[in-house]
C-alpha cells in the first residue's frame, strides 16, 4: 500500500500534506448549553490526527443569531476560541493540520431555541423543520431574506473565519451540506434570484469575503452536487459556482460523490466529473464518497493518477460504539443519556 498515490505528498494552500487521507467534518453534537466543546473533544481529534494529515473539524456555527441547534459547537465567543485552541494544539502536536467547517443553522434552526436562546422568532425555520430530509426548500419556502440579512450573515461568516485563525486552525471550509449556503440558493432578494449566476451570488460573496479576510489559501469550499438533501437538484448552480470559485485560487474544493450522505438516499445528479473538469488543476480537489482502502487506492492510482486529489473519509475515522442500546429502539436515547452511558459516545457514535 505504501507505493500507492495515497501516500504522495500534496500542497494544499499554505500547508503540505504527507499523505492524501483526509478526515471529513463529522458532526458529534457534544457541547454544553453554551455551545462549547466538551473536554473529550480534545482527545477525539488528537486520536484522529496523523503525521502530515488533514483533519476537517465538524460544522461549527458562526454566531448566536445563526445558531439554534442543540449541542452544536460555536466559534463566536472567547470561550469557544479557547476550547478550539486546545483542540488545534493537540492536533498540531501530533503533526497534523486542521481546517474548521463553518456554517449556519438558519433557517433550519430549532424554533424554540430560536426564541429562547437567540432572542428572535424564526417563523421560516418551522417550515424547514417540518420537511422530510429530501424535500426541496425551493418548493416549500416562501420567506426571502433581505439585503441586511445577507450583509449580517456575511459579516458573521467573516468574523467566524477570523476567530478560527485565532483558535489555531490552518484554514476554514465553507458550504456544509444542506444548511445555510445551499438552501440560500433558493431564498434571496431579487438581486440573488433568476438565472444560475444570480442564484450562486450569495455563496460566492460569502466565500470572497472570507478569502479577503484570511487569505484564499486558507479557504476551502465543500459542495454536494449529487444530493437533494434539503434542496432540489442544483446542477446548473453548482456548475456556475465551480466556475466562479475557480477564479478565487482557494486552497481546495471538496466534492461529495453520489450516495455519500450516510444513509440518506436522495441523490438526483449522478457524477462529479463535470465539476472536476471545470476545476482542472487550479488547486487540489478533495473527494468524499464512501471509499474503502481498496477503492481509495484504485481511485488515486487509476482514476486520478496525475491529479492533485485527496480522498475524504468519515465513518472510518470513528471507533465502534460501545454503549448497549435497547434492541427494540436502538436510537431511543436522548443525546445527554448516551453521553452518560459511555465516554466513548463522543468518539464512537456514528
Amino acid at each position: 500500500m505504501s507505493s500507492s498515490n495515497l501516500f504522495r505528498p500534496l500542497k494544499l494552500g499554505n500547508i503540505e500534506l504527507k499523505h492524501r487521507v483526509v478526515m471529513a467534518p463529522l458532526t458529534r453534537l457534544f457541547t454544553d448549553e453554551s455551545d462549547v466543546r466538551a473536554p473529550l473533544a480534545v482527545e477525539h481529534y488528537a486520536q484522529r490526527a496523523s503525521e502530515g494529515g488533514l483533519v476537517i473539524a465538524e460544522a461549527t456555527v458562526v454566531s448566536l443569531e445563526l445558531g439554534g441547534g442543540k449541542h452544536t459547537p460555536g466559534i463566536w465567543t472567547r470561550t469557544h476560541i479557547a476550547q478550539w485552541k486546545e483542540i488545534t494544539d493537540a492536533v498540531h502536536a501530533n503533526g497534523a493540520h486542521m481546517f474548521l467547517s463553518i456554517d449556519s443553522l438558519e433557517p433550519l434552526a430549532d424554533a424554540a431555541l430560536s426564541t429562547d436562546k437567540r432572542h428572535r422568532q424564526a417563523s421560516e425555520s418551522s417550515e424547514f423543520s417540518s420537511l422530510s430530509r429530501c424535500d426541496s426548500p425551493s418548493e416549500s419556502i416562501s420567506h426571502t431574506i433581505n439585503e441586511e440579512e445577507v450583509k449580517s450573515t456575511t459579516r458573521a461568516f467573516v468574523q467566524a473565519a477570523k476567530n478560527a485563525m485565532a483558535a489555531g486552525f490552518d484554514g476554514v471550509e465553507v458550504g456544509a451540506n444542506g444548511y445555510f449556503i445551499y438552501p440560500s440558493l433558493h431564498r434571496h432578494t431579487n438581486k440573488f434570484r433568476g438565472h444560475a449566476e444570480n442564484r450562486i451570488r450569495f455563496a460566492l460573496e460569502v466565500t470572497v469575503a472570507i478569502a479577503d479576510a484570511i487569505g484564499a489559501e486558507r479557504v476551502g469550499f465543500r459542495m454536494s452536487p449529487s444530493s437533494a438533501f434539503r434542496m432540489s437538484s442544483l446542477a446548473p448552480e453548482f456548475t456556475s459556482l465551480t466556475q466562479q470559485l475557480k477564479e478565487l485560487n482557494l486552497a481546495y474544493i471538496h466534492i461529495i460523490k453520489s450516495h455519500a450522505i450516510t444513509n440518506i438516499e436522495c441523490d438526483t445528479y449522478k457524477g462529479i466529473k463535470p465539476f472536476l473538469t471545470i476545476w482542472g488543476q487550479s488547486s487540489p480537489v478533495l473527494i468524499a464518497g464512501e471509499f474503502t482502502p481498496e477503492s481509495a487506492r484504485s481511485a488515486l492510482d487509476t482514476e486520478y493518477p496525475d491529479s492533485d486529489v485527496a480522498l475524504v473519509f468519515g465513518q472510518q475515522f470513528l471507533a465502534l460504539q460501545e454503549a448497549k442500546f435497547p434492541v427494540d429502539d436502538p436510537l431511543g436515547f436522548e443525546i445527554s443519556e448516551l453521553r452518560s452511558l459511555n465516554a466513548s459516545f463522543y468518539t464512537g457514535f456514528v
